[in-house]
């Protein structure tokens, strides 16, 4: 079910209240999906329907992304920030210490949970955050062109688009290795939350000084990444691992940096497995 939930945040102007929406499905031990900037909740739709036959899944959308109001204007979107907001959602929700599961933002977003012990274990998709400062650039440039180009598609060109591969290969091959497999119908609503995502200068520009640097001793961490990366190219993983070295490094073949869409299958597994 499609829900949301309000609840108090601390801050130096005394506790804010911030809204989350999110969509609830399965039964199961409790497992928190965190989208990347930029998307919404719905990217986490080829594997939801498999992971709630083990799992009570709660995917997200991030404040100021998806259908989420943006955080009040006394919050930043800096990472500490949204993870605060997240262990207050998960508090609001009565979730005691979920296992969280991420990709890209949602990725360092689950990475940091984890490192502040508010989660069960973490499972990250091609997480930000392990880059080199060249690599930053790079990934930031190709998020402000795709972020300039959703703004600008007229609606009805980008609901041409998705109508044939090709077209969706034009809007969305950046993230998918594989995007005509994507449905015409979640291209456009993609395009339309990027276009409209009102988190998204604030959370960029937080991001632009992020490195995660600590190790997550004592709870399992999965890191994943695909071989067809194109925004944060996989030898990222390398450095993750070297990190936090009792991780859990997957290579996710044909994928690309949202591989949910690319290979379900595959994808739901490593969830499971590093869920449990």
């Amino acid at each position: 079910m499609s829900a949301t939930v309000s609840f108090q945040v601390a801050s130096p102007h005394g506790p804010q209240s911030v809204s989350v929406d999110y969509t609830r499905v399965g039964s199961g031990e409790p497992l928190l999906l965190l989208h990347g900037i930029g998307h919404h909740r719905q990217v986490w739709e080829p594997v939801v329907d498999i992971l709630a036959t083990e799992r009570d899944v709660i995917s997200v959308d991030l404040p100021g992304f998806g259908t989420s109001p943006g955080l009040p204007s006394t919050l930043s979107y800096d990472l500490a920030t949204t993870t605060a907001v997240f262990g207050a959602f998960c508090e609001a929700m009565e979730l005691d210490r979920p296992h969280v599961v991420g990709n890209s933002l949602g990725g360092l977003i689950a990475l940091e949970l984890g490192r502040e012990k508010l989660v069960r274990s973490v499972t990250a998709l091609s997480p930000a955050g392990f880059w080199s400062e060249a690599e930053r650039r790079y990934a930031f440039g190709v998020l402000l062109a795709m972020r300039h180009i959703s703004r600008r598609l007229p609606l009805p060109l980008v609901e041409q688009l998705s109508r044939s591969a090709a077209g969706r290969t034009v809007l969305t091959s950046t993230i998918y290795a594989r995007p005509g497999r994507r449905s015409p119908d979640a291209v456009v609503a993609e395009t339309l939350a990027l276009a409209g995502a009102t988190g998204f200068d604030q959370t960029l520009d937080a991001g632009r000084t992020v490195r995660f640097a600590d190790d997550i001793p004592g709870i399992p961490v999965t890191v994943a990444w695909g071989t067809r990366d194109r925004l944060l190219v996989r030898r990222q993983g390398v450095r993750a691992k070297q990190i936090i070295p009792r991780a859990r490094l997957v290579r996710l073949p044909g994928c690309g940096h949202c591989p949910m869409n690319d290979d379900p299958a595959l994808v739901a597994r490593v969830i499971l497995d590093g869920s449990r």
